[in-house]
């Protein structure tokens, strides 16, 4: 089960935070968690949902903004890739003052390199792969679930866009060349889950790319 959750972090900026839960449990991912904690909670308890880790598919604060306050209240831990320590520690790097008007950094993150399974410790067999995809950010990732061909990507891409490469840690020629090697080298019928706008696919999204 995927429930979108479009949360405001911003007046003018929304974002796109995801539960990715195992039907037979019920446990699941919480993935990036912009902003709304309460809402996020609310959603959480409405639902019966267990929530076991939450994962961070890069470090901006429109992506982390409700990271601590929702580990606060359930006490679970935060998974982003090895190459975002520098974006939950300064405040500068994850663009909070400039957002939120605040100096935000992450309290208690895992650091994971790529190519880890992250899995429920309900059902172990419910599992995503984190995937590197630099270029947007230095420590994007892509966490992907190949069993059920479908994929979180952050800002990494788009429906018929990419990311900003314009922030720090953002180059355009990496960002190209991760979605060639790594989006466009997943099966076409992959559906690609981003931070912003609709879902879209593998198949569409080798349409519409141009270098």
């Amino acid at each position: 089960m995927i429930l979108t959750l479009e949360v405001e972090v911003t007046d003018f900026l929304t974002e796109n935070t995801y539960f990715y839960i195992d039907d037979k449990t019920q446990h699941g991912f919480l993935i990036d968690p912009g902003a709304k904690a309460e809402k996020i909670l609310q959603i959480i308890e409405e639902k019966n949902f267990t929530v076991e880790k939450i994962l961070i598919t890069h470090g901006h604060i429109d992506h982390i903004g409700a990271v601590n306050e929702i580990q606060n209240a359930l006490k679970i831990p935060a998974f982003m890739h090895e190459n975002g320590k520098i974006y939950a520690e300064n405040p500068v790097k994850n663009l909070s003052p400039f957002i939120i008007e605040e100096n935000y950094k992450l309290n208690d993150v895992n650091f994971v390199s790529d190519g880890e399974i992250i899995f429920l410790e309900k059902n172990p067999n419910f599992k995503l792969k984190l995937i590197s995809s630099p270029g947007h950010t230095t420590d994007g990732a892509i966490f992907y679930d190949e069993k059920n061909n479908l994929a979180f990507v952050g800002d990494t891409i788009f429906k018929m866009g990419r990311g900003r490469t314009d922030f720090p840690g953002g180059d355009e020629k990496t960002l190209i060349e991760t979605i060639k090697t790594k989006i466009f080298t997943l099966p076409d019928e992959t559906v690609l889950f981003s931070g912003h706008g609709e879902p879209t696919t593998v198949k569409a999204e080798k349409k519409f790319f141009v270098e």
